[in-house]
């Protein structure tokens, strides 16, 4: 069956483009693959893909794209006719992608307004293994979304997308998988937004050391370190300096894609964070907000 497989990238537009590049380059530790047609570009270095972060300058803060990966042209057509039978609003059909990297996909709106691209064939990047005590993203874990209809878009996920449900929080968040990976995406009510990016650093002492750059850099933590259930992996968030939360995970738990079964987990104080020694908590986290851009096309 045709399905999506993985996060490729997310798409930002922001006012100072300057501070939310050098935010990405010098103190997250991705590394600029790219720049291009007011277009910048950041690649995680232990991982393939081309790039995970795509930031341009404008007016006004919104999400431009989340782009999803599949595994080929047939499968892009093939999402492509779901989507569009679902009644999701289409930005592009299927086509050659004139942007970095190249590749063949097509962008639409999800019901709420948010934008997505899946595309097939996008050049590949240059991976490396992370040297110890460099305390680098490998790659985007996950990432979690707002929306007014959470459920509808979970099933939107799965009967449209492919995604498998691998929990339940309560009823209130759900937790996605593409692949082996616990989650990729996951949803909790709210305004139609991004919540946060999630990426992947190597094991925990690495998350730790990142997190000393971090406050070294006075980038303070808006919720963590601490470890959920939903996953298992520790966290610990934080803010660009457009105000987009980030964070950085590890130990997120690998499950049987095929097999693994979903359960609902009850909610608890110690369900979010079983450690509950880390500063902060969800209710420090940015306000989630509808997207400036809701149903109007990034035109890049």
């Amino acid at each position: 069956m045709s399905r999506v497989t993985e996060i490729r990238y997310v798409g930002y537009a922001v006012t100072d483009l300057a501070a939310e590049a050098a935010f990405y380059a010098d103190t997250w530790k991705l590394q600029q693959v790219h720049a291009a047609d007011g277009l910048v570009y950041f690649a995680a270095k232990g991982h393939d893909e081309l790039y995970v972060v795509r930031l341009r300058q404008d007016a006004v803060q919104r999400i431009d794209v989340i782009a999803l990966a599949t595994e080929n042209a047939a499968d892009v057509d093939a999402l492509y006719a779901k989507v569009r039978d679902f009644g999701c609003r289409i930005i592009w059909e299927p086509r050659a992608l004139n942007q970095f990297g190249g590749g063949y996909g097509f962008r639409f709106f999800s019901k709420d307004g948010l934008p997505y691209e899946i595309s097939a064939g996008v050049a590949r990047g240059t991976a490396r293994v992370l040297t110890p005590g460099e305390a680098v993203p490998e790659r985007i874990s996950h990432i979690v979304m707002h929306s007014p209809r959470h459920q509808e878009e979970m099933r939107f996920f799965q009967d449209v997308l492919g995604f498998r449900l691998s929990d339940w929080l309560g009823d209130f968040m759900g937790f996605l998988r593409c692949n082996a990976a616990h989650h990729r995406i996951a949803f909790l009510p709210g305004p139609p937004c991004l919540n946060h990016v999630a990426y992947d650093m190597p094991d925990i002492d690495e998350m730790m050391r990142g997190i000393a750059r971090l406050k070294r850099q006075n980038v303070d933590i808006r919720w963590g370190p601490g470890r959920h259930t939903a996953g298992n992996n520790i966290f610990s968030y934080f803010t660009t300096p457009a105000g987009f939360a980030v964070e950085y995970t590890s130990e997120l738990e690998m499950v049987d894609f095929e097999a693994h079964q979903a359960q609902v987990i009850a909610p608890a104080p110690e369900i979010m964070d079983k450690w509950g020694v880390g500063v902060g908590g969800p209710q420090t986290m940015p306000k989630p907000a509808p997207d400036a851009a809701l149903f109007q096309p990034a035109g890049v």
